[in-house]
């Protein structure tokens, strides 16, 4: 049975809201029966655009993470609904009865993503249907993914025994994994996301007083144990940058070595993304 299998790219997503907007053109004041009665024209879209900024001044950078419903295999709101409102088709995909759910509040709070709104006129739980009334008429893409300016969302069919295949050749992870949903929606660079950084910079002093920076200078990041976690380069403005470690991970050490000069070693505490600095060599 082949699944519907949608990507977002956290690298790629830039807050546009064209997700946001076709979602909206799509529903708000559209019946769809059978799959969603009409999304409110005000208040909150079945696709919300998380932010987080890391780091701080001079080196700050922001990631942002579109969270539609992650249509999971195991879905909270499918065990709190009554009469089988929510059901999950072969495909994968996860539908909320209009017609069944018509006052059941409680499927609202059974999403720990908060990806199920509650539409007040309606009385109504209402989420992301992933367009099914598209796909079921042969379209390839949902409007979100029609409308991304810059591929971050992409959906494909996939053969289940093929799954397990692309999401490790992929890299491809779920947004919070511990709450073991097992999310039908996947993450490409999600650590953009979820971990922190840990960057400098790097200068010298010349023989006649003045200061440059340092570029091409080796930094070797080293993690508490002694052993090596990454190596970088310093770049045209003697900068560098270690991703993807996490958070509140502990202490680290700075190797950095330039040209002719001593290696210069500096200690960090790593709690949240961090500038640690200028550093002389």
């Amino acid at each position: 049975m082949k699944k519907w299998l949608l990507v977002i790219d956290v690298e790629k997503c830039e807050n546009c809201n064209n997700c946001f907007l076709s979602c909206k053109d799509e529903h708000v004041d559209n019946d769809w029966p059978g799959y969603a009665a009409p999304q409110p024209g005000q208040g909150p879209s079945w696709i919300a655009i998380l932010g987080k900024e890391r780091g701080q001044y001079p080196l700050i950078d922001v990631a942002y993470l579109p969270r539609p419903c992650l249509h999971c295999y195991n879905a909270p709101c499918i065990g709190a609904a009554k009469d089988s409102a929510v059901a999950r088709r072969p495909d994968g995909i996860v539908l909320i009865d209009p017609v069944k759910a018509k006052g059941q509040k409680q499927i609202v709070s059974a999403c720990p993503y908060g990806a199920i709104r509650w539409n007040e006129l309606l009385a109504l739980p209402q989420k992301c249907t992933l367009c099914a009334h598209l796909l079921d008429n042969g379209w390839t893409k949902t409007r979100c993914v029609q409308a991304c300016p810059t591929g971050a969302l992409s959906l494909r069919r996939v053969e289940e025994k093929d799954l397990q295949g692309i999401i490790a050749g992929e890299q491809l992870e779920v947004y919070e994994p511990d709450r073991m949903t097992s999310p039908g929606v996947y993450y490409r660079h999600l650590k953009r996301f979820t971990c922190c950084f840990l960057g400098g910079s790097v200068a010298t002093k010349l023989d006649d007083g003045r200061e440059e920076c340092a570029v091409g200078a080796r930094v070797t990041l080293i993690g508490a144990t002694g052993a090596v976690v990454a190596e970088s380069t310093t770049n045209a403005f003697g900068d560098f940058k270690f991703d993807h470690l996490e958070e509140n991970s502990g202490r680290y050490t700075l190797r950095i070595v330039y040209a002719n000069r001593p290696p210069k070693i500096v200690a960090v505490e790593l709690r949240t993304s961090l500038h640690s600095g200028v550093h002389f060599v």
